[in-house]
């Protein structure tokens, strides 16, 4: 055995960074919501124990939650974006190679060093002390031959308290009885419709699918489904991934804290939303060729008119400028927009994107006019102190239909005025002699 993979996951990391810097609620019930505090996206072991349903809407559980006195957040991506930051770094600056899955995920490939039976474990306890310790956010390790092994090691690690947040399948005696325990929906890139689809031909555990025929595997689940059997037969076929696949697309789009009806306040969102999406894509050296604006009342207010449109513009030459794109997003909305309609939500989608370093130009077009330098001070202020500390006029000022956070944590790592204040007291009274 020449390659060894673990996956580093931190357990319910959205639950994890808000009793981050809130240490009393340690061993107590919490649950985080989506935007516009509809839905449940997180919870903490507490939470699930009492039954609250992953992605249920919140208005329906919120008996049950006052019931138990569970603590409600609303999302603070801010925060979980700077906290993921850190625990991946600290992987970066411990592994040589390392594979930033999700903003919770990372799949690190062991050196030769460590393969090595007892070794394994004790590095990964290792790790995960480090981590705990520089970030304060619990993670579990899970050890394997392949990545998909990997990911299963990691399951069962965050479930049996007696693995201590690592499980290396590594020096696993008998992979088959393990195997047999999992359903094969729960694998990695299996999902719910191939699951159905395997569940039909009588395959419903990991082993049955390591044991299964591969010329029917591919047929029916293609050459990316025999990759997961022969990974989880221990034949690694899913290397660690060094670059992020550039961007094909990014959507930046929200519903609205109460019903909008003027283009004017739709035209601020929409500015919003833009700059937030062009500046992703700076962020990468990207720029887009196409721009999508969309914009749709509540379908599920069926006693209201309702109506739903979008529309593409195309970006001649592309870019990433924040203003041209701005302007762009605006004349769309003036051409989807209708009055009289109660919208709840609007958003943009910039497609087609390639790198800023290799834009087509146009023969019969001048130069457009380069804001580059301009585009890099205004991130750079962003990103110094804070999100829209700089922005354009078009994007609002009082915002009224921004998204409703009633219970949002502050932005305790990324914002001056919301830094968390340690209180610090000094007894001034002097010591005896003999002390």
């Amino acid at each position: 055995m020449n390659t060894v993979f673990a996956l580093v996951d931190c357990n319910n990391f959205y639950a994890s960074c808000e009793r981050l810097f809130k240490p009393e609620l340690e061993g107590k019930p919490v649950v985080v919501l989506s935007n516009n505090d509809g839905c449940i996206i997180a919870r903490s072991n507490e939470a699930k124990a009492l039954g609250i349903p992953m992605g249920a809407p919140y208005f329906k559980n919120r008996a049950l939650i006052e019931k138990h006195n569970v603590y409600v957040f609303s999302s603070n991506y801010a925060l979980y974006g700077d906290l993921s930051h850190r625990v991946m770094s600290i992987l970066q600056q411990m592994e040589p190679e390392v594979e930033v899955y999700s903003i919770d995920e990372a799949f690190i490939r062991l050196p030769e060093t460590h393969i090595a039976g007892a070794d394994l474990r004790s590095h990964a306890l290792f790790l995960r002390k480090k981590i705990k310790q520089y970030v304060g956010i619990p993670v579990s390790i899970g050890i394997g031959p392949t990545k998909t092994l990997a990911k299963i090691a990691n399951r069962i690690a965050k479930k049996d308290a007696s693995c201590r947040g690592v499980l290396d399948l590594t020096s696993c005696d008998d992979m088959d009885t393990l195997l047999a325990e999992i359903p094969v929906g729960d694998i990695w890139g299996i999902g719910r419709r191939n699951g159905e689809k395997l569940n039909r031909q009588k395959i419903f555990t990991a082993l049955d699918l390591k044991n299964s025929d591969d010329e029917w595997i591919r047929e029916h689940l293609t050459v990316v489904g025999l990759r997961t059997v022969m990974e989880l037969r221990g034949t690694p076929c899913i290397p660690i991934d060094h670059e992020p696949v550039p961007r094909k697309s990014v959507v930046c789009s929200r519903s609205f804290r109460k019903p909008v009806f003027l283009v004017k306040d739709l035209g601020e969102a929409v500015s919003s939303y833009v700059s937030v999406a062009a500046e992703k894509i700076r962020n990468e050296s990207l720029v887009a060729a196409n721009l999508h604006v969309f914009l749709r009342t509540n379908r599920h207010r069926k006693n209201l008119p309702q109506h739903s449109d979008s529309l593409m513009v195309s970006l001649e030459p592309p870019t990433s400028s924040t203003p041209v794109l701005i302007r762009a997003a605006l004349q769309g909305l003036k051409k989807i927009y209708k009055k009289n309609f109660s919208y709840q939500k609007a958003g943009v989608m910039l497609t087609e994107l390639t790198s800023s370093t290799m834009r087509q130009q146009n023969l019969f077009q001048p130069l457009p006019k380069n804001n580059g330098a301009v585009m890099e001070a205004l991130d750079q202020i962003n990103s110094r102190w804070g999100r829209n500390t700089v922005q354009y006029a078009s994007s609002g000022l009082d915002k009224p239909w921004c998204m409703s956070q009633e219970h949002k944590s502050p932005a305790y790592t990324t914002r001056w005025d919301e830094l968390p204040v340690v209180k610090a007291f000094c007894n001034t009274k002097k010591a005896p002699d003999n002390e």
